[in-house]
C-alpha cells in the first residue's frame, strides 16, 4: 500500500546522497491592515478645525469624514507619561512613568524604565509578523541611558521596532534637529538648508520605510508610530505656512474661546446648552494687551497654527502615498495629540523659551523682530491665552488634570472595516484603551509572554464596540489621574478635580505661591477637591463639592483606592532637584567625526570651575572650524579656531554672548589649545545669573588672552543643545561662521576637565524643567 504520510527523508553524507521530502504547499497569508498612529504633541482640543477650532487642518478632516471623530477622549496631562499609554496598556504610574524622564526619584515606580512584563504594542505586533517602524519623537528613555555608551534597552528598537528615525528627548529645533537612526545619534548631521524643516523630513523618511517595505514584501503589514515634534515648541515653521494664517488671530484669545465654543455646539461636541467657563484668572484680559503687545501675540499664534497645518500637510503627503499602493482604506488610521495645550510659554509669550532661568531680561517679542517668530533664529512660545484659547472649551492647560490637560482630539479612521460606521462618538475612552482597542480590531490576542517574560493583565479597555457602534456604550467607567501631585478621577459621567499644591502658576517667582504651599498638606490629606457633572458641564465650570458631598466622598475614596492599585504613591508631588557632583575632578574625552553627543549625556559645567583642551594640528590654509561645541545660539559655549586665533563665546540663555579671543593666529602645526574657566564667586539664581568667574585662553600652555565671564547660566546651558567635537551642529554664535563649521587641520582629541562641588538651586532647576515639558 502505498501511504504517502511516510516520512521520506533520508539523511547521508552529502546532500546528493539525501532525500528530502517535497517543499510545503505555500498556504496564502491573511493580509492584515496596517496600522498607523499619529501622535501630535502639545496640541489642544479646540486648536484644529475638526473639533470647531481655527486651524485648518484638512487631512486630519478627511479622517474624521471617513471615520470616527471622540468628544471625550483623554489622556494624560503630560506627553511621556500619554505615550507609555498608548504602547503598553497600562497606565503611567504601572510603567513607572510618574511624570517625564528627568523627574525621578529613588523610588521603582519613578525610575521611567518602563518594565519589561509591559509589553509595547510594537512588541505584540511584531511577534503577529508585522513590520514595526517608529518615527519622530520618543521621550520614554530614563535621563542615564541618552548617551552611546549606554544599554538601548530603552531605546525604540529595545522595545519592538525595528526601525527608528527620530530624536529621543522631549523637543528639538525643527530646523537643527538632534536625530537618532535605530539606536546611534546621526552623523555626520543633516547640513541645514533654508527649506528643511523636521515634519518635512519624518514623513520622507516614513515614506521611504514603507516603500522599502514593500520592496522586500509586498503584502507584510506594518504598523507605524508616527510622533511628530509639532507642535511643541519651539513653534517652527516655514515661513509660508505661517503667513497663511495671518490676521487669522487678531481677535485675541477671549473672543476666539467664545467663537470656538459656539462651533462646538454646533458640531455637536458639546451640549447646546454647556456653559464656557470664565477667563482663567492667571490669563490676562486681551483687551489689557496694548497694540503692539496683541499683534506680537497674534504672531505667535499663528506660528503654532502654521506649524500644525504643515504637519497636517506632511501627513496627507503619506495617505496619497498609501492611496497610490491601493492600501490606505485597509490602514487603521489613529490620531490623537498626547496632552492638552502648553502653558509654558508664560503669559506674555516667550521669543526664547530657553530663558526662564530665575529674574533675567529676556530678549523681548517686539515689531522689531516679528518677522523672526517662527523661523530659525527664535524658540518661542505663545502666551498662555492661547493655550487657554486652544483648549476650548476645557480649563487649564498641560501639566493640569482638568480636562485641558488631558482632554484631547482623537479621530480613528478604517474605511474598509468601518465603512457606514463614521461620525461622533460621546464614549469616555482613555489612551490606556488604545492597544487593547488596536489588538482586537486586527483580530489579536495580548500574548502571555515576550521573549520569555509573562506579561501584566492590560489595564486598559477595548472601545471597539463604541467605535462599531455609537449606540454601544464605552465600557471604561473609571479612571484616576495624577501627574505631581495635581489628581483627578473620572467615575461614571462625573469628574472630581484636586489642584495640589495650588490652581496657580505664578510667571517668573518661585513655583507656587507661598499661600498654597502651605496648604500642601491639608490638600494632600483631601481638603480643595471639586467636583464636576460632565453631561451639562463638560468645560467644568460648576464646581458641585457643596452640593453634593457625599458623591465626592466617594469620589475621593475611590481615588486613593486607584492610587493603591496602580502604585501612584508615594506621589511625586515636587520634582527633585539636580544633587551636585563631589568636589572631585572629572575628566571627559571627546574625539572628531564623532556622532552629537545628548544633553543629558555631556560634561555639566554649570557653576563649577571647567576646563577644555584641545589636542590639535593646524594645517596651512585651512586654519578655521570647531573644536569643541555644546548648544548655540539659544545658550551654550563654543571653543574655535577662526583665521587661526583661538576664540572661546559663551552664549548666556540668548541674551548675551561673551567672546574672549586670542590676537594672534596659530603657526601651522602641533599645538594644544585650552579654554580654563575659574569661578570668582557664588550664583545668584534670584537674579538668574550662575556662578561668574574668569576665562583664560592658553596656547602650549601660555595664556594669550583673557576675560571676566559676568553672565553664565543658573542651572542649565540651554534645553536642547547637543555637544559635538571637531564641527557645530546647531546654530551658530554670532555671525562670523556657518554650521557645521568642520575644523579644517586635525583634531586629535578635545578633552573637558571640571572641578569642584556645583551650586544647583533646586527650586530654580525645578521651575526650569516645569516649564519645559
Amino acid at each position: 500500500m502505498n501511504d504517502d504520510t511516510t516520512d521520506k527523508t533520508r539523511l547521508g553524507r552529502t546532500i546528493d546522497e539525501c532525500q528530502l521530502p517535497d517543499p510545503p504547499a505555500e498556504t496564502p497569508r491573511r493580509r492584515r491592515p496596517n496600522v498607523l498612529m499619529w501622535v501630535m504633541d502639545d496640541v489642544g482640543y479646540g486648536h484644529l478645525s475638526p473639533y470647531g477650532g481655527m486651524v485648518d487642518m484638512p487631512v486630519l478632516e478627511g479622517l474624521a469624514g471617513r471615520g470616527m471623530t471622540f468628544s471625550n477622549a483623554h489622556v494624560t496631562p503630560l506627553c511621556s507619561p500619554t505615550r507609555a499609554c498608548l504602547l503598553t496598556g497600562r497606565n503611567h504610574h504601572s510603567n513607572h512613568m510618574a511624570a517625564i524622564p528627568r523627574w525621578t526619584s529613588g523610588i521603582a515606580q519613578h525610575d521611567a524604565n518602563i518594565p519589561r512584563a509591559n509589553g509595547f504594542l510594537s512588541e505584540m505586533l511584531v511577534q503577529a509578523d508585522y513590520a514595526t517602524m517608529c518615527v519622530g519623537k520618543w521621550h520614554l528613555t530614563p535621563i542615564a541611558a541618552l548617551n552611546v555608551a549606554s544599554s538601548r534597552e530603552g531605546w525604540p528598537l529595545g522595545r519592538g521596532f525595528e526601525r527608528f528615525y527620530g530624536f529621543l528627548a522631549g523637543q528639538t529645533s525643527q530646523f537643527d534637529p538632534h536625530l537618532v537612526v535605530d539606536n546611534g545619534p546621526l552623523y555626520p548631521p543633516r547640513t541645514s538648508s533654508d527649506d528643511y524643516h523636521l515634519s518635512e523630513d519624518l514623513v520622507d523618511v516614513g515614506i521611504r520605510y514603507i516603500r522599502e517595505l514593500r520592496s522586500g514584501d509586498p503584502d507584510k503589514p506594518f504598523f507605524m508610530y508616527l510622533s511628530f515634534g509639532a507642535s511643541h515648541a519651539p513653534h517652527h515653521a516655514p515661513r509660508e505656512w505661517i503667513d497663511r494664517f495671518r490676521g487669522r488671530f487678531d481677535m485675541g484669545w477671549d473672543a476666539y474661546r467664545r467663537q470656538v465654543h459656539q462651533r462646538q455646539k454646533e458640531m455637536g461636541l458639546i451640549p447646546a446648552d454647556a456653559p464656557l467657563p470664565e477667563r482663567d484668572p492667571d490669563v490676562p484680559a486681551w483687551d489689557s494687551f496694548n497694540p503692539e503687545q496683541q499683534k506680537v501675540a497674534a504672531r505667535m499664534m499663528e506660528a503654532f497654527a502654521g506649524m500644525t497645518a504643515h504637519m497636517d500637510h506632511q501627513v496627507g503627503r503619506l495617505l496619497k502615498v498609501l492611496g497610490e499602493m491601493g492600501e490606505l482604506d485597509d490602514t487603521l488610521v489613529i490620531a490623537l495629540s498626547d496632552n492638552g495645550a502648553s502653558s509654558e510659554g508664560g503669559a506674555g509669550g516667550a521669543f526664547n523659551n530657553q530663558q526662564f532661568q530665575g529674574q533675567i531680561d529676556q530678549v523681548p517679542a517686539s515689531l522689531d523682530n516679528i518677522d523672526e517668530i517662527g523661523g530659525r533664529t527664535a524658540y518661542n512660545h505663545f502666551p498662555w491665552g492661547w493655550a487657554w484659547a486652544g483648549n476650548t472649551p476645557f480649563r487649564r492647560w498641560k501639566r493640569e488634570t482638568y480636562r485641558g490637560g488631558c482632554g484631547v482630539p482623537f479621530i480613528v479612521s478604517w474605511p474598509r472595516q468601518l465603512p457606514e460606521r463614521h461620525g461622533l462618538r460621546t464614549g469616555f475612552i482613555h489612551a490606556i484603551d488604545v492597544a487593547p482597542t488596536v489588538l482586537e480590531l486586527l483580530g489579536l490576542a495580548a500574548p502571555q509572554a515576550i521573549g520569555g517574560l509573562t506579561q501584566s493583565p492590560i489595564e486598559g479597555v477595548s472601545f471597539a464596540a463604541h467605535l462599531a457602534d455609537p449606540a454601544e456604550p464605552s465600557l471604561h467607567t473609571l479612571q484616576y489621574y495624577e501627574i505631581l501631585g495635581h489628581r483627578s478621577l473620572y467615575m461614571d459621567g462625573w469628574r472630581a478635580v484636586c489642584p495640589w499644591p495650588g490652581p496657580s502658576w505664578t510667571e517668573g517667582g518661585r513655583g507656587w505661591p507661598a499661600e498654597m504651599l502651605a496648604s500642601d498638606l491639608d490638600r494632600l490629606e483631601g481638603a480643595g477637591w471639586e467636583l464636576y457633572r460632565l453631561s451639562d458641564d463638560p468645560g467644568e465650570s460648576r464646581n458641585l463639592a457643596q452640593a453634593e458631598p457625599a458623591q465626592l466622598r466617594k469620589m475621593v475614596a475611590m481615588w486613593w483606592h486607584e492610587a493603591g492599585k496602580y502604585g501612584v504613591l508615594p506621589i511625586l508631588g515636587k520634582a527633585p532637584g539636580r544633587k551636585a557632583p563631589p568636589a572631585a575632578i572629572h575628566r571627559r574625552v571627546f574625539y572628531p567625526e564623532t556622532a552629537p553627543v545628548f544633553i543629558e549625556a555631556a560634561p555639566n559645567v554649570i557653576n563649577t570651575h571647567y576646563r577644555i583642551r584641545a589636542d590639535l594640528e593646524v594645517w596651512p590654509g585651512r586654519d578655521s572650524g570647531m573644536l569643541l561645541a555644546h548648544g548655540g545660539r539659544f545658550g551654550g559655549y563654543g571653543l574655535m579656531l577662526l583665521q587661526g586665533r583661538p576664540r572661546f563665546v559663551y552664549n548666556y540663555l540668548g541674551v548675551y554672548e561673551t567672546v574672549v579671543a586670542a590676537e594672534q593666529p596659530l603657526s601651522a602645526g602641533a599645538h594644544v589649545v585650552e579654554a580654563q574657566f575659574t569661578k570668582t564667586g557664588r550664583p545668584t539664581p534670584g537674579s538668574g545669573l550662575g556662578a561668574p568667574g574668569i576665562v583664560r585662553i592658553l596656547v602650549d600652555g601660555q595664556e594669550v588672552a583673557s576675560a571676566p565671564l559676568v553672565y553664565t547660566a543658573p542651572v542649565m546651558l540651554n534645553f536642547s543643545g547637543s555637544l559635538t567635537c571637531g564641527y557645530h551642529h546647531a546654530e551658530a554664535f554670532g555671525d562670523v561662521y556657518e554650521p557645521p563649521f568642520v575644523f579644517g587641520g586635525r583634531v586629535r582629541q578635545v578633552e573637558v576637565f571640571t572641578h569642584g562641588e556645583a551650586e544647583i538651586d533646586e527650586a530654580l532647576l525645578r521651575e526650569v524643567w516645569m516649564k519645559r515639558q
